[in-house]
């Protein structure tokens, strides 16, 4: 098996499960269909608690399908996926964002008749154990969204409508997220204020899963990386390991 085809390293996954406690979102084995196209081939991932990780890989490799498969999202699901050591392959969508965790789908959802707030206000509180942000640390954290506050949905910026996608997960009290393809035709400022908040989030905390494609993006603000290629998992690796990983990843997703 060549360096590009190899496995998940045990070294990143394996080696930090067993020192760093339970972890935040724990995949193991996960097969995933749409129908009866069978996209997912064995996933097996480990993010612990306050991590940043980042799945790269190119279009179709099947990293959305593995935020959604987390969900419940697709079809049939086979494996494990375990949110804070409780298992929830089995249950349904509502009941698994009870759990803490907050999906952001690439094409964000916004209510294009309701107001920035009237958006912020919807969304209920999802955990007995951990209070949402209130409105206002909301606007603390993003200063458009204050001003834009009585603005119609669809009456905001693409920028806007991803920062307030990420909000209102914000609002639940989910301290697991997952962010798909936040940074995607965005301009460069607002890209930088998207990674101003992840970093912002880690500090307070937050477990972070992104699917990313922009690579400069994502390179900094991640603790570790997965890389996925035709449903599988063929990566894995610590940041302080990216220079080194480098050529791998110029064969797998031409960076």
């Amino acid at each position: 098996m060549s360096a590009v085809e190899s496995p998940q390293s045990p070294s990143v996954g394996a080696a930090a499960k067993g020192t760093l406690g339970t972890p935040a979102l724990d995949i193991e084995n996960l097969q995933a269909w749409y129908g009866e196209s069978h996209i997912l081939h064995n996933v097996n991932l480990s993010v612990h608690k306050g991590e940043v990780v980042t799945l790269l890989g190119r279009n179709g490799a099947g990293r959305t399908t593995t935020m959604r498969a987390i969900m419940g999202l697709t079809g049939a699901r086979k494996g494990s996926i375990r949110i804070g050591g409780v298992e929830t392959i089995g249950l349904p969508t509502h009941k698994i964002a009870h759990h803490g965790v907050g999906y952001c789908p690439e094409e964000r959802g916004i209510f294009s008749s309701l107001s920035t707030e009237e958006n912020l206000l919807l969304p209920p509180s999802l955990s007995t154990t951990e209070k949402g942000m209130s409105v206002e640390e909301i606007y603390d954290m993003f200063p458009n969204l204050k001003e834009r506050r009585n603005s119609q949905g669809t009456r905001l910026s693409g920028g806007e409508q991803q920062m307030l996608a990420v909000a209102r997960i914000l609002r639940t009290g989910a301290r697991l997220l997952l962010l798909d393809e936040i940074s995607e035709g965005l301009a460069p400022v607002i890209v930088q204020t998207l990674a101003r908040m992840i970093t912002t989030l880690k500090a307070k905390g937050y477990t972070i899963v992104m699917v990313e494609q922009n690579f400069r993006f994502a390179a900094p603000l991640a603790d570790r990386f997965y890389v996925m290629e035709h449903g599988q998992i063929v990566e894995s690796f610590a940041s302080s390991q990216l220079e080194e990983k480098m050529p791998v990843l110029n064969a797998l997703l031409g960076v």
